[in-house]
């Protein structure tokens, strides 16, 4: 006779209303079931499955399994296999307690904030730029997918990521020119995953007339991209060691992308963005250590005599100064949540856009000129960018 769990768990997974469980607690400890597993619903390219993802102690696998089956391995699992498992659905929290003799007890709570967020997450997966179930190379050369298109459990902070910002970068291709071929450069390219990604989104999927250039200090790094680069066939994708400030080779570009450019390196990106004419900026700062030197205030001394909070305020101070010269420019600024804050502190985004219906701003200088005065500070990108203001700027 079916149990009442059991025809639950069928007809969660059957209506599409499972969005996370938790299986934990085995009831044999001789090492043939894994600690703990996880099964989560994933969007593939010929439908929704289910991923059982198995932690064992040093490894964790993975099966995909559409609604009718991934609905018997998890009864099987909790009929033989494990004493508890947290459910999450669409409509409740939900915990499952076996006993020795194999009888269930039944807790349901309200769904939690977390299971609110697990919708949206898996909404937006359906909706991501680079799909789990289909194999990208350049992700699967980089360690990221399987050659069947599945993304390893320790890489899923770096696929978030990457989709993130493909997304990001998504929302303004609209501001970038139709009729000429594109100039990117992506300035401390590093390992490269986003330049790689941005060129499959614009060359390979959208068969955009467009050329990238990589730039980054470090020649082993370089090295491994170039090959990479060339291995994939992406033949309008170039790496080259250098460094930001000295960077020469160009006269104008289209869009300019800077990840973690420590410090004043990232105001150097900017600034050569700027110079070129840039239409898209999609900068990441790192590193903020020049206003924190400089920043006085009698006022905010309560703020400032605190180290670690002086610490905080100066990188907003150092953004807010970025964004408000840009805009002073003419271009339209956004501060953006680049990932979750709880992967890394580093997650703020620059993105500033400009067509020509924009303006410079005379309004936005003066802002500027009495925010910069007020914090008695003196932000590298204005001397970068000297010449620019005030006289060419208007109302």
């Amino acid at each position: 006779m079916t149990e009442q769990w059991q025809q639950d768990i069928a007809g969660w997974i059957g209506g599409k209303e499972l969005l996370q469980a938790s299986l934990s607690q085995p009831k044999r400890k001789d090492g043939t079931t894994a600690p703990k597993t996880i099964i989560r619903p994933i969007e593939m390219k010929n439908g929704l499955f289910y991923q059982f993802e198995y932690h064992f102690a040093n490894k964790v696998t993975h099966d995909n399994l559409a609604a009718p089956e991934a609905g018997e391995r998890m009864i099987a699992l909790l009929q033989d296999h494990y004493r508890q498992a947290l459910i999450k659905t669409s409509e409740a929290d939900v915990q499952l307690l076996f006993n020795k003799k194999g009888k269930a007890a039944i807790l349901k709570k309200p769904p939690t904030g977390d299971a609110q967020k697990s919708v949206q997450q898996h909404n937006r997966q359906k909706q991501r730029v680079l799909a789990e179930g289909k194999a990208a190379p350049f992700l699967v050369e980089l360690g990221i997918m399987t050659p069947e298109g599945l993304v390893h459990a320790k890489k899923q902070d770096k696929y978030k990521q990457i989709n993130r910002f493909l997304e990001m970068v998504t929302d303004v291709l609209a501001y970038l020119p139709k009729d000429k071929e594109l100039t990117i450069v992506d300035f401390g390219c590093g390992k490269s995953y986003l330049t790689f990604a941005l060129y499959h989104l614009l060359a390979i999927e959208q068969q955009r007339n467009i050329r990238i250039i990589g730039l980054d200090l470090k020649a082993d790094v370089i090295a491994f991209c170039s090959e990479l680069s060339e291995k994939l066939g992406y033949d309008k994708l170039k790496f080259l060691v250098g460094d930001i400030a000295d960077y020469e080779e160009l006269h104008e570009a289209d869009m300019v992308v800077t990840l973690h450019a420590c410090d004043t390196a990232t105001d150097a990106a900017l600034a050569k963005a700027v110079n070129w004419g840039a239409s898209v900026i999609m900068s990441v700062p790192c590193c903020q250590h020049e206003l924190f030197k400089q920043v006085s205030n009698d006022v905010l001394a309560p703020l400032l005599s605190q180290g670690l909070l002086k610490e905080r305020f100066s990188a907003l101070a150092t953004d807010a100064a970025r964004g408000t010269l840009l805009e002073v420019l003419g271009y339209k600024v956004q501060m953006l949540e680049f990932v979750d804050p709880e992967h890394t502190p580093k997650n703020l985004l620059i993105r500033a856009v400009r067509s020509e219906e924009q303006k410079p701003s005379l309004k936005k200088w003066e802002q500027y000129k009495q925010f910069r005065q007020f914090l008695s500070i003196s932000p590298s990108l204005e001397h970068m960018l000297e010449g620019r203001w005030p006289a060419s700027i208007s109302e």
